[in-house]
């Protein structure tokens, strides 16, 4: 393999939290009833837009798909995690390791797009809602979501070959629970600071530029809101985008919080605390957020529940 002739590395030991033998039982549980409770919220919200002619809307597709990327998501580090928690074998190979870092970085970069995306979508629905229907059609829809994949492919390929083309000369004992950059980096025996420049500004072009289109967007959404007469479309408006925005708020929170402080800030243990925050918390919200505080997706489930409480008396 290419690697070979780079590495005296064939492994990696992910340690996840064996430093607390006394919680990973209660840790494995507790890790897992989250996972469920994510991966089941994201295919609940997948079915009811698909399902629903009501939800066949621009908002409700970058939704889907906002669900899709949250399981795919989740799948990358969670059951690894929770084998890792009971198995007392807690390696993962060179190759695998480099692959799960290539996909998580993927669909990071891909929901920071989406997100922007869909602060998009609120712009023109409330700022030009008689264009809305010409602007935001099928086809585009498709092509900023295909858009928002083919920019998170080149920067994660190319984040994950560099890195994982330098020398490991051992250990080859990770601090974390899945492979993330920081624990990796730690372990390469040759400069680094080539690549950690560029990984700053990776992280810093794939959080602030989004949420830079996402501050724009809002502000003419707001803008556009305070002139409206009416109080009740004001309320409507607001709550159409009450729900993007405080997953936008979660999500860019956390990955502030994990990857834009300085390295003396958090003790990598803590890091891996704040890492579950952001593979398992917010991904868990997210549908719970949608489905709470937007009343077409509460009547969507609720026609769907009717539907099949029907399907099921016949």
């Amino acid at each position: 393999m290419w690697w070979r002739n780079q590495t005296s590395v064939s492994k990696f030991i992910l340690v996840g939290f064996s430093n607390l033998p006394h919680l990973q039982g209660i840790l494995f549980f507790v890790i897992l009833f989250l996972y469920i409770v994510t991966v089941t919220g994201n295919i609940l919200i997948i079915l009811i837009i698909t399902w629903d002619a009501a939800l066949h809307s621009p908002m409700y597709f970058f939704l889907k798909n906002l669900s899709f990327f949250e399981i795919c998501f989740t799948l990358v580090t969670v059951p690894k995690m929770l084998v890792n928690l009971l198995a007392e074998d807690k390696s993962i190979s060179f190759l695998g390791c480099a692959l799960q870092m290539f996909f998580f970085f993927f669909f990071c970069c891909s929901e920071c797009f989406l997100l922007a995306a869909m602060a998009y979508d609120r712009y023109v629905a409330i700022c030009n809602p008689l264009c809305y229907t010409t602007v935001m059609n099928q086809q585009v829809c498709w092509r900023m979501v295909g858009g928002v994949c083919m920019l998170g492919i080149p920067v994660s390929l190319f984040q994950s070959a560099w890195l994982f083309n330098m020398p490991f000369c051992g250990p080859n004992v990770l601090n974390h629970f899945f492979c993330d950059i920081p624990p990796v980096l730690k372990l390469v025996c040759a400069d680094t600071s080539m690549y950690e420049k560029q990984i700053m500004t990776s992280t810093l072009l794939f959080l602030i530029l989004p949420s830079m289109l996402i501050l724009i967007s809002y502000i003419c959404i707001i803008n556009t809101i305070l002139k409206m007469k009416s109080a009740e479309s004001r309320r409507k408006a607001f709550s159409t985008c009450s729900s993007h925005l405080i997953v936008v708020t979660l999500f860019y929170g956390s990955g502030s919080l994990t990857y834009l402080q300085p390295k003396s800030k958090y003790s990598l243990n803590v890091k891996k605390f704040l890492s579950l925050f952001y593979t398992i918390i917010t991904p868990m919200l997210n549908p719970i957020i949608y489905s709470l505080r937007n009343n077409e997706v509460k009547l969507a489930l609720r026609r769907m529940a009717a539907r099949k409480v029907f399907s099921w008396k016949l």
